[in-house]
């Protein structure tokens, strides 16, 4: 059968489980072992993505057993979530143009392009020691020369406000949740924003670094100094950083140091494996570790506990 859901976000294979459960209306991993020719853990995943999805939802009990949801129902919420991150595509698209645009012309006053990644290694440190005022990022991998910055310490000790959005797949990169924490403690404000497709720095509002690509093989990029294609950067920024979620934690923070981690990589988007990896567990003990907190936060599910974390200000 031709998947059907796949404009919505979900895979081919979770369709399949999706279904088979919709024929039972209720089922366990094992039950759908022969019908789907595949192993009962990989069924499990699958039937963990479409709780979040919102397409099933788990029985009580110690035995992992899975109901579904009404698909007019669980669809439908599915299609306004992909609709709402298309609008927001739709609103860049005229930031987008107007970069595409300057990155035709090099050599005039406003735009000059640079090239190699040691190059924009020193732009970067350059306009982190310039700022006087505020230092802006959005920031994802790849990483041209390395993941951590230590010219932010120093920049926010001299009173240089950061505030930067993170990508989820920084958070999968050996350390970086550490060094996030650590810039936070100094001061940074950090949010994370799934969906993040470009890198961005700008310092008080005068100057902007941007890569025009992010193959490491062939690196290129612009130098915006004040000109409306500058505005539309910042604006596009403010638009990222009003749609992210804050990363940082409270000084009276109830949660453990471990559960607070857990808690902003879940509401990060990161998948079940990455998460285990990033924190050094493994998957069985991550969520072992979830479960408990679902039980402390009274949260049925992990949007639940994002939704209470961020009322009660942990996260």
């Amino acid at each position: 059968m031709t998947p059907e859901l796949t404009a919505a976000g979900v895979e081919p294979f979770d369709e399949a489980v999706y279904r088979a459960v919709l024929a039972r209306h209720t089922a366990s991993p094992a039950e759908l072992v022969d019908e789907l020719g595949h192993s009962a853990e990989r069924i499990a995943r699958s039937l963990a993505r479409l709780r979040e999805h919102g397409l099933v939802g788990r029985m009580a009990g110690t035995k992992r057993r899975y109901a579904a949801v009404d698909p007019e129902t669980a669809v439908e919420a599915l299609l306004r979530t992909r609709a709402a991150e298309l609008d927001r595509v739709r609103r860049a698209t005229a930031d987008l143009a107007a970069m595409f645009a300057a990155a035709q012309v090099s050599g005039t006053e406003e735009v000059e392009i640079t090239t190699g990644a040691e190059a924009l290694g020193r732009w970067f440190v350059r306009l982190q020691q310039e700022a006087r005022e505020e230092v802006i990022t959005l920031d994802r991998p790849p990483y041209a020369l390395t993941t951590s910055n230590p010219v932010e310490a120093t920049a926010l000790s001299r009173g240089v406000t950061y505030r930067a959005v993170y990508a989820p797949e920084a958070l999968e990169w050996p350390g970086v949740l550490g060094d996030i924490q650590e810039l936070v403690r100094h001061g940074e404000e950090a949010r994370v924003l799934p969906g993040l497709r470009i890198k961005l720095a700008i310092a008080d509002r005068r100057m902007a670094l941007m890569p025009l690509s992010l193959d490491l093989t062939d690196v290129r990029a612009a130098v915006i100094r004040p000109s409306t294609l500058l505005d539309a950067l910042i604006d596009y920024w403010e638009l990222c950083w009003s749609n992210a979620l804050p990363l940082n934690a409270p000084a009276d923070d109830p949660l453990s140091v471990e559960d607070r981690d857990l808690l902003t990589l879940l509401v990060s988007g990161l998948k079940d494996e990455a998460i285990a990896r990033q924190l050094g567990w493994s998957v069985r003990t991550m969520r072992r570790r979830i479960s408990k907190l679902h039980e402390e936060l009274g949260a049925a599910n992990r949007f639940q506990a994002g939704v209470i974390a961020s009322r009660r200000g942990l996260i």
